[in-house]
């Protein structure tokens, strides 16, 4: 390679390597966005006001279902969540201010609550129609319906036996 050559081989690498560096600076980082780390989803109806990893595990279609995930109360205030899932009976459940409260989960103490639905309108695998609403706010949404296969599911299957 002749000498002429190097110095013009390190502009373009200078260049290069400029121009990728100003491409990371202008986007984005993913990870300091509010998402929904697991298979559950995030409802947010408010700054401070969310429902966190929501989902559903059932045996299938018709059986009752187990509610999992957590309602999270950020603000100053108790909120009044409401869940409405299509084929049930509307969840009513109050977060204290400051508090979130885990939905059929092993938490100790008074923040877990275990919520059943009773007939789940859509096989493992699909999506419920469902509206969270508190906090003066009301957010559509598809919560994920979810069967005992994954065996950090199984537990939480509803038993259908009666025993």
């Amino acid at each position: 390679m002749s000498r002429s050559a190097r110095p013009a081989r390190l502009v373009a690498a200078a260049s290069v390597m400029a121009g990728a560096l100003l491409l990371a600076a202008c986007s984005p980082t993913i990870t300091t966005k509010p998402y929904a780390p697991s298979d559950g989803v995030r409802v947010n109806l408010t700054d401070q006001v969310r429902g966190i990893n929501l989902m559903v595990v059932s045996e299938g279609e018709g059986e009752p279902g187990a509610l999992l995930g957590a309602l999270a109360n950020g603000s100053a205030e108790d909120v009044d969540f409401v869940l409405d899932t299509e084929g049930t009976q509307p969840i009513s459940l109050t977060v204290p201010a400051g508090q979130t409260v885990y939905l059929s989960a092993d938490q100790a103490g008074d923040q877990a609550v275990d919520v059943q639905l009773d007939t789940v309108a859509t096989h493992p695998g699909g999506d419920l129609d469902a509206t969270l609403s508190g906090a003066g706010a009301d957010e559509d949404f598809f919560l994920p319906v979810m069967d005992g296969t994954l065996p950090e599911y199984a537990a939480w299957v509803p038993s259908t036996s009666g025993v």
